[in-house]
């Protein structure tokens, strides 16, 4: 019987290389209903879809309307307390599922689980194990590259890396779902970000595994269009979610954060890149939309406040 408390929501965008194996994993674990939003592709994974998975539900879109607006149709279709929200280029390991939902129903204020994330090419390497975001202005990976061995213990994090992890579907509802400003790319720090401001809580789930292909869907690391989208999305994140005295306060290690950033985009080729992505997060940062977004600093949420600033600056020297 499937577990009826959890959905898994796939976002896909010409995904038809990984979503099969993808699919195979989830449905070996027989726990779960399953809903893929397509993003309009034209690779016949949509069609790969309806022939040989006809139990999942397959909410199909025009056009690319980014990962934050396809996981949003997803989260509101869904009828369940809890959903996961997986890259279609993942492979999950029995029991991934399980651990997840037990994870997060441990506390009602925990607000999402973050998977084990293990790199598809060397199983035992990290691909991601929650995220981290400091005081310089960067969101970072946690135990990237490092041996899953050393990442066997459940642990806040910042936040949960959206590419494999679990939220309370209540909260969402609460935050307003996750902000279409972004597009894509650190959309789930922002989420988690806010739900800290309210007290919530983020963890890393060690026994949930999931092997992590990476980039398919940018198609590298590094590239000009996630440089342009990241480096917006980072501008935008400091101003939805800092208040005025607080960004005074943290501007010294901002602009550090940045010019170092700068510098290693050049190294890249791609530091004129990575500045118009800068001022298209401030331009995005004064429309209306922005603002209607904005967290508004409230008094009685000051200790998390506070909380939250000493994170940012121990996490400048945490790796």
């Amino acid at each position: 019987m499937k577990n009826q408390t959890t959905t898994i929501i796939i976002p896909n965008y010409n995904g038809i290389q990984y979503i099969s194996e993808c699919l195979k994993s989830i449905f070996a674990d027989k726990v779960t209903p399953v809903i893929i939003v397509d993003n309009g592709s034209t690779d016949n994974s949509v069609e790969f879809i309806k022939i040989n998975y006809p139990e999942v539900k397959l909410i199909t879109l025009n056009e690319n309307t980014g990962f934050c607006h396809a996981v949003n149709i997803g989260i509101k279709a869904a009828s369940t307390d809890y959903v996961i929200l997986l890259n279609n280029d993942t492979i999950i390991n029995p029991g991934f599922t399980t651990a997840l939902t037990e994870a997060i129903t441990k506390a009602p204020h925990i607000f999402s689980a973050s998977a084990k994330m293990l790199d598809m090419q060397n199983p035992d390497l990290i691909d991601n194990a929650g995220d981290f975001y400091n005081a310089l202005g960067w969101a970072y990976t946690r135990g990237k590259g490092k041996s899953s061995k050393r990442y066997q213990k459940e642990t806040p994090i910042f936040s949960a890396c959206a590419g494999a992890a679990i939220y309370r579907r209540n909260i969402l509802e609460e935050l307003g779902y996750f902000d279409e400003n972004h597009f894509a790319y650190l959309e789930d720090v922002d989420i988690g970000y806010a739900a800290r401001l309210r007290g919530y809580r983020n963890i890393f789930c060690p026994s949930a595994e999931v092997l992590h292909a990476g980039s398919a869907f940018s198609g590298s690391r590094y590239n000009e269009w996630k440089t342009d989208l990241a480096s917006r999305n980072s501008i935008y994140l400091i101003y939805k979610n800092m208040p005025f005295l607080q960004l005074l306060l943290n501007l010294p290690f901002l602009l550090i954060g940045f010019f170092i950033k700068f510098i290693f985009f050049c190294f890249k080729g791609m530091g004129l890149r990575y500045l118009k992505g800068l001022i298209k997060g401030f331009q995005l940062s004064l429309t209306p939309s922005a603002r209607s977004r904005k967290i508004r600093f409230r008094w009685k949420y000051l200790q998390y406040y506070l909380l939250i600033q000493l994170e940012l600056w121990l996490n400048i020297i945490r790796r």
